[in-house]
């Protein structure tokens, strides 16, 4: 995304670093709850011995996983959009409808995050924990799952920032790089980048 501020620019560029750190400490998080199971359900079937907790363990990574996951979706533009009446629009017409988009998620993750707060001030001042055999403190994986839900807002922030103030000054081409549907042409090519790195990666 290239803008006409640098600031924002450059922390656009240091937020995809982040995001895509976290998500791929995300998709190993759930692989290692993946493994997890498996490493259970053969040893019930061939041994008669558990690992035990897995189940509730893995409940814990997806939920990590998923909250620590949405910025980077986000950023990216992997959300799911409907777009039957949006392709038809004026340019400026539909830039104005994905700022406002970026501002109807900002305000629904704002809401879960503030609620999710105080799930998680709940557990720590009730020493909560899990009614299972592991007795997991809840506040740790609620806290690791809250972690995530503040990041996306951060992220989500940023992004409603750089949004406005393109839209304020006109920049529809940086507001529809932001928020926009992505078209058939950038996915075409993200297709292509990852083909190549496939094949690079098969010769090495």
């Amino acid at each position: 995304m290239t803008g006409p501020n640098p600031l924002l620019t450059s922390l656009f560029g240091y937020a995809e670093k982040m995001t895509r750190i976290a998500v791929l400490a995300s998709g190993t998080l759930t692989i290692a709850s993946v493994l997890l199971i498996t490493v259970d359900v053969l040893l019930r079937k061939f041994i008669g011995w558990t690992v035990g907790g897995s189940d509730e363990l893995s409940g814990y990574a997806f939920a990590i996983s998923t909250t620590w996951s949405l910025a980077y979706a986000t950023l990216q533009r992997a959300n799911v959009r409907v777009d039957v009446i949006y392709q038809y629009l004026p340019v400026r017409i539909s830039a104005v409808l994905d700022w406002l988009s970026l501002v109807c998620l900002g305000v629904f993750i704002g809401f879960v995050t503030y609620y999710g707060y105080g799930v998680v001030a709940e557990s720590i001042s009730n020493n909560s924990q899990a009614n299972t055999p592991l007795g997991t403190p809840l506040a740790i994986p609620q806290g690791l799952w809250f972690a995530g839900l503040v990041f996306m807002c951060l992220i989500l922030a940023m992004m409603l920032i750089r949004a406005s103030v393109a839209l304020v000054t006109g920049d529809i081409e940086t507001v529809k790089a932001i928020t926009g549907v992505r078209s058939t042409k950038e996915e075409a090519e993200e297709e292509a980048a990852a083909g190549e790195r496939l094949i690079e990666g098969e010769r090495t």
